[in-house]
């Protein structure tokens, strides 16, 4: 009780704040941070092919020690977490908030990728330190819980239709309720006849094969046209996609409001757009049904709640990106354990995740994550794993596949 009781003194400001400080033990002393480090790393991922990370290691002068993960990609992320963290050596952790705003507004030029990825892996990290420090679970300083546990989903990919179903039976046999897959193989956004004919006829396949009861997200990776979007959304009505996620490319919004309007699926996108700025008009317009934004990239823990807050006022759903890391999927369920209008979880199935942790990686049970009780996000990644594994520079690019089918027009980007 005792211990409580310090806990709340020190949020009451009881035990000694300042301008400086959130938060004293009881001698008076001020956590503060001392170093924070980028940590690249690779493992591999589905179908064998290895992929790489970055990960955020923050460490205070009271022995507490926050992960983060700003995996975008490029390897240049890792001299941008290295450049903020300069800026943070010695102030106090507890002060997330205000870190996050100076580190947005540091350069004249704000937000992508690269800086907002970076901010994400140092603010998870420190939201880490924060829930380590007051002994609860992060979700437990954002309202607190509000279920008990996740619903998540597993993938129906495959490259024919049979594959596709294979891969499909298999998560369904592990208790998975719903699966999400992309079935296009084509390359640019200008899809051919007989890549169309055959993205359809996957998803008819595992329709009949798992039947009505399990849910079916249809993934695109922005790489359809719009015409073509609304067709093949047309096309795959009858076989009732959960949604019908990111049609056409994120940046044209009349784009994606054009294929909406057009077709009665759930539409859902969100997961290359970032900060609360880059989701305002996407959600006045009432376009989608569900937004996806990533917690590694878009800002990081706080950023998403406010997302998630402004998506509640528009009775749009919420599901954060999760195709990344253990700490990307650590981060996520803190937030889907206390946002009201959390729908489904991405990810957090790959089976490395357990090698690379202190045995603290969340793992499915019937479909379902638990939520955590551990303090922090709960989750701390093995240094010796992380030492084994270094970054590979010939690992795969994060992005959608190359594309079997290829282009008419000779285009080779996905």
């Amino acid at each position: 009780m005792r211990r409580l009781a310090v806990r709340a003194d020190r949020l009451r400001g009881g035990l000694g704040t300042d301008e400086e400080s959130g938060v004293a033990n009881q001698k008076g002393h001020r956590m503060k941070i001392t170093s924070v480090e980028a940590i690249p790393a690779s493992s591999p991922g589905a179908f064998g092919v290895t992929r790489n990370y970055v990960f955020v290691k923050i460490e205070t002068d009271e022995g507490i020690t926050g992960w983060g993960e700003a995996t975008c990609g490029p390897l240049s992320v890792a001299n941008m977490v290295d450049e903020f963290g300069e800026l943070l050596i010695g102030k106090d952790p507890h002060r997330i908030e205000e870190h996050w705003q100076r580190l947005y507004h540091h350069f004249h030029v704000r937000g992508g990728v690269i800086q907002m990825s970076a901010i994400s892996g140092i603010e998870i990290a420190l939201w880490d330190i924060k829930g380590k420090a007051l002994g609860v679970p992060v979700y437990q300083l954002l309202g607190g819980k509000m279920r008990d546990r996740i619903w998540t989903y597993g993938r129906w990919d495959g490259a024919t239709p049979e594959e596709a179903v294979e891969r499909a039976l298999g998560f369904v046999e592990q208790g998975l309720t719903a699966l999400k897959g992309d079935p296009f193989d084509h390359t640019g956004i200008f899809i051919a006849q007989d890549a169309e004919r055959h993205a359809i006829a996957k998803m008819k396949a595992v329709r009949e094969a798992v039947g009505d009861d399990i849910e079916l997200l249809l993934e695109v990776h922005g790489r359809l046209a719009p015409a073509a979007a609304i067709r093949i959304g047309l096309a795959v009505e009858e076989y009732r996609p959960f949604v019908y996620e990111e049609p056409v490319p994120p940046q044209n919004l009349d784009a994606l409001q054009r294929v909406a309007e057009a077709v009665n699926i759930p539409i859902a996108t969100g997961e290359r757009l970032f900060t609360k700025f880059e989701y305002t008009d996407l959600l006045q317009r009432q376009i989608v049904a569900m937004i996806q934004p990533d917690v590694v990239q878009a800002g990081g823990i706080l950023e998403l709640k406010k997302i998630a807050a402004m998506a509640e006022a528009h009775y749009v759903g919420f599901q954060p990106h999760n195709p990344y890391g253990p700490i990307c999927t650590a981060a996520a369920i803190q937030l889907d354990a206390c946002t009201p209008n959390f729908m489904i979880q991405e990810g957090g199935l790959s089976p490395w995740f357990p090698e690379a942790t202190c045995g603290t990686s969340a793992q499915q049970v019937d479909g379902f994550f638990p939520v955590p009780d551990a303090p922090g996000h709960g989750v701390v990644l093995d240094e010796a794993w992380l030492a084994a594994h270094p970054w590979d520079p010939d690992g795969a690019v994060w992005r959608a596949g190359d594309g079997a089918w290829g282009s008419k027009q000779e285009t080779y980007w996905s």
